[in-house]
């Protein structure tokens, strides 16, 4: 019964999640923190890529969704203290 209450997440789901993150992690207007967000979260699909349960996975994937939204939140914030000056990586 429990299996009931949590939906199953497909492949599709998973990449469609995968995909925000990375266009979020593109919002973020600092150098460093733009490539550390992306490399979080490519470590974090890679951690969690063999999980087998499908409860583990509807969980993985539920905290995944409220990451997005933190993130999302963080790109706006650091949007509107964006440093004047571009990092000498993107010059």
């Amino acid at each position: 019964m429990a299996s009931a209450a949590l939906p199953s997440v497909g492949r599709s789901e998973v990449l469609s999640l995968l995909r925000s993150f990375l266009r979020t992690t593109r919002k973020f207007e600092d150098y460093n923190v733009r490539e550390y967000s992306k490399r979080r979260t490519i470590d974090a699909f890679r951690q969690n890529k063999d999980l087998s349960p499908p409860s583990a996975v509807s969980a993985a994937f539920s905290d995944g969704e409220s990451q997005l939204e933190v993130a999302r939140r963080q790109a706006t914030v650091y949007s509107l203290y964006a440093p004047k000056v571009k990092s000498i990586m993107e010059i």
